[in-house]
């Protein structure tokens, strides 16, 4: 999936499914916590330099998540999944 396409709330999730705090996402993508806070909270496209949210989403992906675009089911929007614990 794009990194340009991921959304705050797609983060976000993610961020849970891998049991990672915003400060274990921050330091793993070498980004601040308030950056990764400001990713997080956008309801829509995260904002922010390319390479900082290709960092963050490669962290997480590291973590076993996987990112789902709206357009996976056929139905619904995009989500995570945790691939592997």
């Amino acid at each position: 999936m794009d990194h340009k396409s991921i959304t705050g709330r797609q983060l976000a999730a993610a961020r849970t499914l891998a049991e990672m705090s915003q400060a274990d996402v921050a330091k793993a993508a070498n980004v601040s916590v308030p950056t990764l806070k400001r990713m997080e909270g956008a309801s829509g496209a995260v904002p922010g330099m390319t390479n900082n949210v290709a960092a963050v989403v490669r962290a997480l992906e590291a973590a076993g998540v996987t990112f789902i675009d709206g357009d996976y089911s056929g139905t619904g929007g995009p989500g995570v999944r945790l691939v592997s614990p």
